[in-house]
């Protein structure tokens, strides 16, 4: 079986398995069926409760040449490290991947975490961005 390494530290892998428990302790909770805006509430709460540092609805700038254009927001950035973009949608899409690897991207970031709470597993929700 062929082994694929981690772009990432053993600390930073850590923290990325510790944002992933959150993401699916929130899920096992309320399960699918609410609206993004209270998933995301408890995704914070869940944080918090864990002790792990994070920021919710960051603004950031895209880069065009030489300009900064305002207006875009990601859903967290846990530790300064893990960017988390929360969905409550039908189905994970290509378009969704490729948003994560876009703000991955804007914010100089290597890993990001797509949880779609509207999902009866998370397993069939969750996706692992890596820039």
């Amino acid at each position: 079986m062929l082994q694929v390494q981690s772009p990432l530290n053993e600390s930073e892998e850590a923290l990325v398995k510790r944002v992933m428990d959150v993401g699916f302790s929130v899920h096992r909770a309320l399960g699918p069926g609410f609206r993004e805006r209270i998933y995301q509430r408890a995704f914070c709460l869940e944080l918090d409760a864990r002790g792990l540092s994070f920021e919710s609805e960051k603004r950031i700038e895209v880069q065009y040449k030489h300009w900064s254009i305002p207006g875009q927001t990601v859903d967290l950035i846990v530790g300064g490290i893990v960017l988390v973009e929360l969905k409550a949608v039908p189905k994970l899409r290509a378009l969704h991947r490729r948003q994560v690897l876009s703000y991955l991207k804007t914010m100089n970031l290597r890993i990001g975490l797509v949880f779609n709470f509207n999902t009866e597993l998370m397993k069939h929700g969750f996706r692992r961005v890596v820039n």
